[in-house]
């Protein structure tokens, strides 16, 4: 038999076509198989801090069944350990694709889905701390003497969510927000909106955060009202905390009276923040996450919105505006 790969490149366009042409040599029909792998070890790319949460990198699937699944290299190596374990993915199934991501990137293997050709995902542990992640593609029968051709493209490049989504269904899905995806998501088009019109990423960032305090301003401000009045109370507080110190459920039916005669609310000052907090750990997703700002400019010495500030000139002016 003879097996001839063909690569063809698209201008423009993140997706290359891997065909297989398998020529069948001999005297009975065959039905081959062709491997698509991806390979890769478990490093971070770029500067990683251990005082933050990280973009997931490893292996993802995608079928109907599961839907979107990230393989962490620990449960392939549980695998590994254990053939027994239950698998963390559907490997048969007649959709989907395989792919491995890395912060900002993605390269995806991408079987058709019109034909429900059938495919088999896998991921494995190898040698020398590396891992593969890959789909078994069935071909058809091929005659004696004819050729048939196994095709799958791949996609290498960006995590552009409206290129991916366009690419292939469920593709977009590789930027992950994990559990703020409903947050972020929405955030995430606000600020594309915002850029559509000012043009700068950094100014944008800048105006959707505004825009975000600008929503909060109410409950900032009934947060610090309620605080104020508990300064005020604090005296009264105290008095009570030492007249009833060995009494703790009288000064908690005495403070609850406090609060009650100088219209405190006690989570009043907590809560307004706590509303607050799944927002901003959204924003922090999105700017984590968003491509569009990898070596995106700002002003002067920002030349890279993705990339710490090389003079520190923004960290040491932040510590001074929270100081003062």
């Amino acid at each position: 038999d003879k097996v001839v790969q063909v690569l063809t490149f698209h201008r423009g366009s993140y997706v290359i076509d891997v065909a297989f042409d398998v020529t069948n040599a001999g005297t009975a029909p065959i039905t081959p198989e062709a491997y698509f792998q991806l390979m890769r070890d478990t490093k971070h790319v770029g500067v990683k801090s251990s005082m933050a949460p990280a973009s997931f990198v490893g292996p993802v699937v995608y079928n109907e069944q599961d839907k979107f699944k990230k393989v962490d290299f620990g449960e392939i190596d549980k695998e590994a350990a254990d053939p027994t374990r239950k698998p963390a993915f559907t490997h048969n199934a007649d959709n989907g694709w395989v792919g491995m991501v890395e912060h900002y990137f993605v390269t995806a293997w991408l079987p058709s889905d019109d034909a429900k050709v059938p495919r088999e995902f896998y991921t494995r542990k190898l040698d020398n701390g590396l891992y593969a992640a890959g789909v078994v593609v069935d071909g058809k029968a091929i005659a004696p003497g004819a050729t048939g051709e196994i095709k799958v493209p791949l996609y290498v490049g960006p995590q552009d969510q409206d290129v991916l989504a366009k690419t292939a269904k469920g593709l977009n899905l590789v930027v992950d927000y994990g559990l703020f995806t409903i947050i972020a998501a929405p955030l995430f088009a606000l600020l594309k909106w915002l850029h559509g019109m000012i043009g700068n990423w950094g100014w944008s960032i800048i105006v959707m955060t505004i825009m975000i305090k600008a929503v909060f301003f109410p409950l900032n401000a009934k947060a610090a009202r309620s605080m104020a009045k508990m300064k005020l109370v604090a005296p009264k507080m105290k008095a009570l905390q030492e007249q009833y110190a060995n009494d703790k459920q009288q000064l908690q039916i005495r403070m609850m009276e406090m609060y009650k005669v100088e219209k405190i609310n006690p989570l009043g000052g907590c809560l307004p923040i706590v509303v607050q907090i799944p927002v901003f750990i959204a924003l922090y997703w999105v700017l984590l996450s968003a491509v569009e700002l990898r070596h995106a400019p700002w002003i002067g010495w920002i030349h890279d919105l993705s990339a710490p500030d090389p003079w520190y000139i923004l960290p040491v002016l932040y510590a001074i505006s929270a100081w003062a």
